[in-house]
C-alpha cells in the first residue's frame, strides 16, 4: 500500500486547486511546499503598517453573482470557497497613458468602452464596435476549439484572424495609433508585443475582463490561497511547508513517489507537479527523460520575469491623483522597442501601476495607500550584476519606474513611507522558476493549446503537470488548470 493516493509538488495556484480537487474527491493527497506559506505568486508580505500584494493586479473570470462559466459559479463553488472570499470589483479595465499623446480610461463594459473611445477620438464608434465584435467571435470559436469541437464546425473567422499578429488586426481596424495603443495595452499581461502576440490571445484576455469584469480579493491573493488551502485541509488533506522535493521516484517505467530534501521517501502512484518543466523533469530518478519531452523542451525559451516596486504611501489615492485601480504608462507607442528594453537596464519604458485602494482590498491604513509599479524584464542581465552592486543597481532601476510614474502622479516620491523592490532574481528565489519567469515559457505563437500538449502528456505514467509552464500563465488560467488536471486524473482512475 502506498502512503498517499497522490502527491502535489508546489502550493502555487495550480498546485492548490489540484490538491483541493483531489482531496475533496476522496483521494488521499499530500501537498508539498518549500516555502513557509501557500500561494507561490499568490501571496502578500508586510512592511511597517502596510501589507503588500505580491503579484495579483486584476483577477479575470470571477463574474458577477449568477453569471455562468465564471470562477465564482464554477471553480470557487466546486471548491467550497465562493462564500469564503470577498470580491472587490474594479469598474474600469484600465487607464492607458502615453504622456502628451494619450490618456484614456476604458470602462469595464463593452458599450461604455465604445462611448469612451468615441468621446476621445470622434468618428471611431463603428470601427471600435466592429473590432469588439471580431474579438467576441474569435474568442467564442477559440473556446469551442479548445473544448474539442471538430475543425469542420469551427467558423472560418478563427482561422482567418486567430493566429495573426495583434498589430496587423489593429492596423486593419484603426488609423489612429493612439487607439491601437489603448486597446492593445494588455499585451504586457501576456509578455509579447503586438507585433508578435497572436490576436486570439489578446481577444481572450480582453473578453475575460469585459465580460466577467476585473476583480480583486479583499485580503489580497493571499486570502484566496489560504481559502483553497483551508478547504483542502478541511477535507482531510495533509500539507508540509518548508519541504522541498529532491527527486521524483520511478519504478518499472512509472511514478512511485518522491524523495524529500531530508532524504525521506513518500510513495504515491500519481504525482502532480506545479514546478517548472525543467525542474520537474530534472527531478526524475530511475528513468531517462523521454525523448519526446527532450525534443519538446529544446524548442522552448524561458519566459520573461518582472521587476516590481512596492510602495506604502502616506496619502490617499485621490490626493495622489489615482482614478483607476490599474494604469498603464508607456513612454511612447513603440512597443517593439519597449519589448527589446526588457533585456537591458535601459530606463523603464512601460509600467503597470496598481493602486490597491481605489477599490480598497484592505492592505493600507486609513489615509494611506498601497501602490505597486511593475515592468517586465528578463533575468539574464541580473545574473551578471556583482553582489556588491546588486542593491545599488536595483534601486537605481527602480528610480526609472518612479520617473515614469511621476508623469501621472507628480510628487509621488514625497509620499513614500515604505518601499520594497523585487527583481527577477527575487522571483527566482521565491518561485524557484528558471529565470524567475512569471509566465513560464515565452508565450509566443508556438506556445499554448494549439501547438503544445504539455499538460496532458508527460510520457511518464503517473506524472502530471499543472501550472503556467504546462499551459497559459496568469491567475485564472493556472487556478483552472490545477483543477482540470486533477479531474482528468480522477477520471482516469475511475475508468
Amino acid at each position: 500500500m502506498t502512503d498517499y493516493d497522490a502527491i502535489v509538488i508546489g502550493a502555487g495556484n495550480a498546485g492548490l486547486t489540484a490538491a483541493a480537487t483531489l482531496q475533496r474527491a476522496g483521494a488521499r493527497t499530500l501537498l508539498l511546499e518549500r516555502h513557509n506559506i501557500p500561494g507561490g505568486c499568490g501571496t502578500s508580505f508586510r512592511r511597517g503598517r502596510f501589507e503588500f500584494e505580491v503579484a495579483l493586479h486584476q483577477l479575470s473570470g470571477v463574474g458577477v453573482e449568477g453569471q455562468p462559466i465564471s470562477l465564482r459559479e464554477g471553480l470557487f463553488q466546486q471548491l467550497g470557497i465562493a462564500d469564503k472570499l470577498e470580491f472587490v470589483q474594479e469598474h474600469d479595465l484600465y487607464r492607458a497613458v502615453i504622456p502628451g499623446q494619450l490618456d484614456l480610461t476604458l470602462p469595464a463594459d463593452w458599450d461604455a468602452a465604445i462611448d469612451a473611445i468615441e468621446a476621445e477620438f470622434p468618428g471611431n464608434r463603428d470601427r471600435t464596435a466592429k473590432f469588439f465584435e471580431l474579438l467576441k467571435q474569435v474568442t467564442f470559436w477559440q473556446i469551442a476549439a479548445m473544448r474539442g469541437m471538430p475543425v469542420e464546425q469551427i467558423d472560418p473567422v478563427l482561422f482567418e484572424y486567430g493566429l495573426r499578429p495583434l498589430k496587423d488586426v489593429l492596423d486593419e481596424h484603426f488609423d489612429d495609433d493612439r487607439i491601437k495603443a489603448a486597446l492593445g495595452m494588455y499585451w504586457t499581461y501576456l509578455g509579447q508585443p503586438p507585433s508578435k502576440l497572436r490576436f486570439q490571445d489578446l481577444a481572450l484576455t480582453l473578453f475575460a475582463y469585459f465580460e466577467f469584469k476585473p476583480w480583486h480579493v479583499r485580503g489580497g491573493s493571499q486570502a484566496m490561497s489560504t481559502a483553497i488551502l483551508d478547504t483542502f485541509l478541511a477535507a482531510g488533506g495533509e500539507v508540509r511547508f518548508n519541504t522541498g522535493v529532491a527527486a521524483i521516484l520511478t519504478a518499472g517505467g512509472r511514478v512511485l513517489g518522491v524523495r524529500l530534501d531530508d532524504g525521506t521517501e513518500v510513495t504515491a502512484p500519481d504525482v502532480v507537479s506545479n514546478a517548472s518543466l525543467p525542474t520537474t523533469y530534472g527531478m526524475l530518478e530511475g528513468i531517462d527523460v523521454p525523448a519526446a519531452v527532450r525534443e519538446d523542451l529544446a524548442t522552448r525559451r524561458i519566459g520573461v520575469s518582472g521587476f516590481v516596486l512596492h510602495m506604502g504611501l502616506d496619502a490617499t489615492p485621490a490626493e495622489l491623483g489615482f482614478t483607476t485601480s490599474t494604469t498603464f504608462v508607456n513612454r511612447d507607442a513603440d512597443d517593439d522597442r519597449t519589448y527589446d528594453a526588457w533585456r537591458s537596464f535601459e530606463p523603464a519604458r512601460g509600467i503597470c501601476v496598481s493602486s490597491y485602494d481605489v477599490a480598497p482590498i484592505g492592505f493600507a491604513p486609513s489615509g494611506a495607500t498601497h501602490v505597486s509599479l511593475m515592468t517586465l524584464q528578463y533575468a539574464d542581465i541580473w545574473k551578471n550584476v556583482a553582489p556588491s552592486e546588486y542593491a545599488r543597481t536595483k534601486f537605481a532601476y527602480a528610480e526609472t519606474l518612479l520617473d515614469l510614474c511621476e508623469t501621472i502622479t507628480p510628487g509621488i516620491r514625497d509620499a513614500i513611507e515604505e518601499v520594497d523592490v523585487a527583481t527577477p532574481l527575487t522571483m527566482m528565489r521565491y518561485l524557484g522558476h528558471p529565470g524567475g519567469a512569471i509566465y513560464g515559457y515565452d508565450q509566443d505563437a508556438t506556445e499554448g493549446w494549439l501547438f503544445r500538449d504539455s499538460e496532458r502528456r508527460t510520457y511518464v505514467p503517473g506524472l502530471h503537470l499543472a501550472g503556467s509552464w504546462a499551459g497559459i500563465g496568469g491567475f485564472q488560467p493556472t487556478l483552472e488548470a490545477g483543477a482540470r488536471v486533477a479531474r482528468r486524473l480522477l477520471r482516469t482512475k475511475a475508468a
